[in-house]
Order: C-alpha cells, then sequence, then structure tokens
C-alpha cells in the first residue's frame, strides 16, 4: 500500500515532467487570454486541465497521448468559445455574467447585494482598500464579471462615470 515499486514511480516522474512541459506549450501557444483574469467559464476550464494532469499522472491506464490530445481539446474548446463570444452577444451572454452594481450614489442595492451573497461589510473594505475613508467620496461600487469589486470615486466634474454605461442601475 505504501510502496508499489520504482518502475510506477519513475512513470510518474517522466509521464509528470511530459504532461507538464506540453501543458506549458499548449497554454503558451494559445495566447494570453487562457492565463488572463478568470470568467466561470475560464475557471472550469483550468479545474478541468488540472484535473486532467491529475488523471494523467496517477491513473496507468491513461497514455501521455491521451492525456496531451485531452489538453488540446480543452484549450481549443476554450478558445473557440472566447473567439464566438466576441463575435456573437448571445454567446458572450451565454458564457459571461454581467457587472452587478451594489452602491450608487449614497444607496446601497441591497436586492443586488443579496443575489450576489456581498455583505455591506465587503463593501466597506473595498473602499478602504481603495483608500478611501468615506463612502461619501463614492460614486459607485461594482461586482465585477470576475468576481473582484470595484469602487469609484466620485469625479470633480460632476459627470457621470462613462465606465458605468454597461451597468444597469
Amino acid at each position: 500500500m505504501f510502496f508499489n515499486g520504482w518502475e510506477i514511480i519513475g512513470r510518474t516522474l517522466l509521464v509528470g515532467v511530459l504532461a507538464y512541459v506540453g501543458l506549458i506549450i499548449i497554454l503558451r501557444a494559445s495566447g494570453k487570454r487562457t492565463l488572463s483574469k478568470m470568467n466561470a467559464f475560464d475557471l472550469i476550464v483550468t479545474i478541468a486541465l488540472g484535473s486532467t494532469l491529475a488523471t494523467i499522472l496517477l491513473n496507468n491506464n491513461v497514455a501521455l497521448a491521451e492525456g496531451i490530445t485531452a489538453f488540446v481539446v480543452l484549450v481549443a474548446m476554450q478558445y473557440i468559445i472566447a473567439w464566438l463570444s466576441v463575435r456573437s452577444t448571445v454567446v458572450s451572454e451565454m458564457i459571461k455574467s454581467q457587472p452587478e452594481l451594489l452602491y450608487y450614489n449614497g444607496k446601497f442595492y441591497y436586492s443586488a447585494m443579496k443575489k450576489s451573497r456581498i455583505l455591506e461589510v465587503e463593501i466597506l473594505q473595498a473602499a478602504r482598500s481603495s483608500g478611501i475613508d468615506s463612502l461619501e467620496k463614492v460614486r459607485a461600487v461594482v461586482l465585477e464579471t470576475d468576481g473582484n469589486i470595484s469602487v469609484l470615486k466620485k469625479s470633480d466634474t460632476g459627470t457621470e462615470q462613462s465606465t458605468l454605461r454597461n451597468i444597469q442601475k
């Protein structure tokens, strides 16, 4: 149970190094988008890649070539979906969530906060992290598509901020 022989350890070392190198090559060839900040779809692909790597390493019934093929399929599907989402609003809306307005001009949007499972203290923390000591200085707080909370300060001009144009109030 604790040791099944040197052959299995040797296979794990060899296949592990080769699978890792193959994954790095595939990710580098796929471009920066694959390694960028993740939305939910990207997170799923990342988890699937990790699961595939673990299967290649630990399952003697999965050949290295099969594992590398699985990497290529996952990264290719992510590339295709990202390519389609740039060209089709229907695909984009299916894959990516919309930013959510949590606070605007002195008013907390509690229904949006509840839906997004964000507490008021998390908004306050985000403001503090942005160097803001009072919500009176904040125009809006937005839950971004990648899960980050953005805090937008009030502008000196008093005009509406153009970065809020794709967020429903």
